[in-house]
């Protein structure tokens, strides 16, 4: 008898998911996810990248990729 009861519960919960409208507070995901906002962060990420894989370019950055696209 208890199955009944909960099994609601989980699909008033699961309807609530489906049908919210956007609530969410974007803010406190970010903090809570450790994103930041500062555009500088990702240039840094890129350039250290592409410097790490710099070798890596020069021999495979001119082929054609397998779905018929360049490399560049």
């Amino acid at each position: 008898m208890g199955r009944g009861r909960a099994k609601a519960k989980q699909v008033k919960v699961a309807r609530q998911l489906k049908y919210r409208t956007g609530n969410t507070d974007l803010d406190r995901l970010k903090s809570e996810l450790g994103v930041s906002d500062s555009p500088g962060d990702d240039s840094y990420d890129y350039d250290e990248l592409a410097e790490k894989y710099a070798d890596y370019a020069d021999d495979y950055g001119t082929e054609e990729r397998k779905d018929g696209t360049s490399a560049r």
